[in-house]
């Protein structure tokens, strides 16, 4: 299964990294005939770009994407939609010092041990990955807006200092800057015009769906709903949001829930808080260790870094909210129609996610069969094959084992042939 991919009526995968000649999304399930509002997606993507102000990574990138498939005219075709962001101001050689010295705070070690190396830059785990993230996020953003939904996001606060005292985040900033040090921060969204009893219970809530995307986001370490951690201090008279009714409908007296009751839309605004650790790279002297010689060291990072990443960060919140609150709306309402397009994009999702976990399980049938070959063992094990086909089987619904029998007969026998 790629791990680069979410959603699945409105899915998209990433692609490329930090240092390598570029990065891009692949999207899948917009409609044909659905227009792109280009001028404001590059509106957007340049509101996350770098190269601008004095806190900003100095790297610059115009972040235009090229839309090699998918879009005429700016008109989606229906069709699978590709686009590219060239990476043309990165400097890998920056990084040469480090192929042995993992970062403090960045995935280096854990990637090291992954892979046995350290990309340059981060690779695939950098927060140049956010770039193409935007161009999912910007298009969901348009096309949910359409529906009268609005996605907004702002800072809330830079190193803990409220974001509206202006003068002493400056100072901060600078005061971090010129130690060689970062900041991080928090990034409040908000999203108005959500149909109540969007989401679903347990696992397919709201709640779930935007953590696995804001989670996404490389610097993020926490998330709260509404009141979040705050409520836990509270008793239930005052945690509660009281209903009421206004010119003819239902509504809520406050809203300490965040717009979320049981994975839900409830029909307040949604309201969460993502906290932004302060960038890793920084210039200030570390303790780190050098992976070649096993020897503990010291380093200060070299390359163009941000002294916040918060600030750059606002529309990748946007982004991250958007795309999967357009998938969660793209689902609820297939999953309502009874019609032949909708059954058809229920089909095309059901397939999406059935080769995923075909190519999976036969990756994984290849690695079995390496082991097999190494330690002398048959390709075939016919009472392992009877068992496994037997409890899916059971697991079938009535009528349906046959049919489940046949299918897993023809991957079996695929499987044996991989391996």
């Amino acid at each position: 299964m790629n791990s680069f991919a979410y959603g699945t009526f409105y899915r998209f995968t990433l692609f490329g990294g930090s240092h390598e000649p570029l990065v891009g999304v692949t999207i899948e399930g917009i409609p044909a005939g659905t227009p792109l509002d280009r001028a404001a997606l590059q509106a957007f993507l340049s509101r996350r770009a770098p190269g601008q102000g004095e806190f900003s990574s100095a790297r610059r990138e115009a972040d235009v994407p090229e839309f090699e498939t998918g879009l005429s005219d700016d008109i989606f075709t229906g069709g699978p939609v590709r686009a590219v962001l060239r990476n043309t101001d990165a400097r890998p050689a920056d990084y040469e010092v480090l192929r042995t010295v993992p970062r403090p705070g960045h995935a280096d070690w854990p990637a090291y041990v992954k892979t046995g190396r350290i990309p340059a830059g981060g690779g695939h785990y950098s927060g140049r990955m956010t770039a193409p993230f935007c161009v999912a996020g910007g298009i969901a953003k348009q096309l949910l807006a359409r529906e009268g939904i609005c996605v907004t996001a702002r800072i809330l606060s830079v190193g803990g200092i409220p974001a509206e005292d202006e003068e002493a985040v400056a100072a901060l900033l600078r005061d971090a800057k010129a130690a060689g040090d970062s900041l991080g921060g928090v990034i409040e969204c908000t999203v108005t015009g959500l149909p109540t009893g969007l989401g679903s219970h347990p696992f397919g809530g709201l709640e779930n769906r935007l953590s696995q995307t804001v989670f996404a986001i490389p610097a993020v370490k926490g998330l709260e709903f509404g009141g979040g951690f705050a409520l836990s201090a509270l008793r239930g008279s005052e945690a509660n949001d009281a209903y009421r009714v206004e010119a003819g409908r239902v509504t809520m007296a406050s809203n300490h829930c965040g717009g979320l009751l049981g994975g839900m839309a409830c029909g307040s605004p949604l309201v969460f808080r993502a906290a932004f650790k302060p960038t890793p790279s920084i210039a200030k002297e570390q303790d780190s260790v050098d992976l070649s010689t096993m020897e503990n060291t010291s380093l200060s990072v070299p390359g163009r870094h941000d002294t916040c990443i918060v600030l750059r960060a606002v529309p990748v919140v946007e982004a991250a909210a958007a795309a999967a609150l357009l998938d969660a709306l793209w689902e609820d309402r297939a999953a309502a129609a009874s019609d032949l397009p909708a059954f058809r994009r229920r089909i095309d999702a059901a397939d999406r996610a059935m080769l995923d976990a075909f190519l999976d399980r036969m990756q994984t049938s290849d690695r079995i069969g390496a082991y097999k070959r190494a330690n002398g063992l048959p390709v075939r094990d016919p009472a392992r094959e009877e068992e496994l086909l037997h409890r899916l089987c059971a697991l079938a619904p009535e009528g349906s084992a046959g049919d489940v029998r046949a299918l897993y007969e023809t991957i079996l026998r695929l499987s044996r042939s991989h391996q």
